[in-house]
């Protein structure tokens, strides 16, 4: 998302109503991850001194924010709040996920802690079921090699269908590899292809019949899939959001009238 070209599209007025400045920057880049993954550490190895902090809008969670250039491109780096999941079952969830879901950021560079790796892999399955554009940033490998931990990155980029990147962000080991491989994620250079979690052929056929009532209730939604399977798994808060208007707002869709959004919630419904 060049900001310089992009000033009327429909993400950039959303990164705006979140209170994202993204006028001078040409990139948007959300950094995620669980908490105690050494999140902080790769936001400050990235900005260094050019980062201010403030609240999310209408919240009282703190908003990190920083840049960093890389051959000529400037980057605004969101640090998303730490979480365990995208479930929305906390108010720090909560905006992780439509930062993610409507802020579409041009990557979203995921932090994992190489000591417990598999624990860390639900965030990143979560993430990579909304967007394509993501690196896996394996952080603490020093760590990992202190507890005679091996960490197979290349075999972890293979299966997650994304760029693996081993980091010690405390010293700023492997930082210069993980700007250079956002920036080609983002510029195309690295095509990638995430690891999505196979679905039973029923619940397969459900998705495809919710996806375009979803769509047609919200136009413009970035992820129709990722709601469709948020409401078969029983997400209330997801579907009072869908059926309140909340995602279309969010999603900056008009809103429909009152008879059609009552027969389109009737038939979402009925398709659960």
């Amino acid at each position: 998302m060049s900001a310089n070209v992009c000033n009327g599209c429909p993400a950039h007025d959303q990164l705006a109503r979140m209170g994202i400045d993204v006028e001078s920057y040409d990139h948007v880049v959300a950094l995620a991850g669980n908490p105690n993954t050494g999140k902080s550490s790769v936001f400050n190895a990235l900005t260094g001194l050019r980062q201010h902090v403030g609240n999310w809008t209408g919240k009282t969670v703190t908003r990190a924010e920083g840049a960093f250039g890389y051959k000529s491109r400037r980057y605004k780096l969101v640090d998303l709040p730490g979480t365990y999941s995208l479930l929305s079952a906390s108010q720090d969830e909560e905006i992780a996920r439509n930062f993610l879901l409507f802020g579409q950021p041009d990557c979203t560079v995921i932090v994992t802690d190489a000591t417990a790796l598999e624990r860390n892999l639900n965030l990143v399955l979560q993430v990579l079921e909304i967007t394509d554009k993501a690196v896996v940033c394996v952080n603490l490998m020093d760590e990992a090699e202190r507890k005679g931990l091996e960490i197979d990155v290349r075999s972890l980029s293979r299966d997650l269908g994304v760029p693996a990147v081993p980091t010690v962000a405390r010293s700023k080991q492997g930082m210069a590899e993980l700007v250079s491989t956002v920036a080609a994620v983002i510029g195309g250079e690295i095509r990638t292809s995430p690891l999505r979690i196979e679905t039973p052929a029923g619940v397969s056929e459900a998705i495809s019949g919710l996806v375009p009532l979803i769509e047609d209730l919200v136009p413009g939604l970035a992820n129709a899939r990722w709601v469709a399977l948020r409401l078969l798994d029983g997400d209330h808060k997801v579907r009072e959001a869908l059926l309140s208007g909340e995602l279309a707002d969010l999603a900056g869709s008009q809103h429909a009238s009152a008879p059609q959004r009552s027969s389109r919630i009737t038939a979402i419904a009925g398709a659960q």
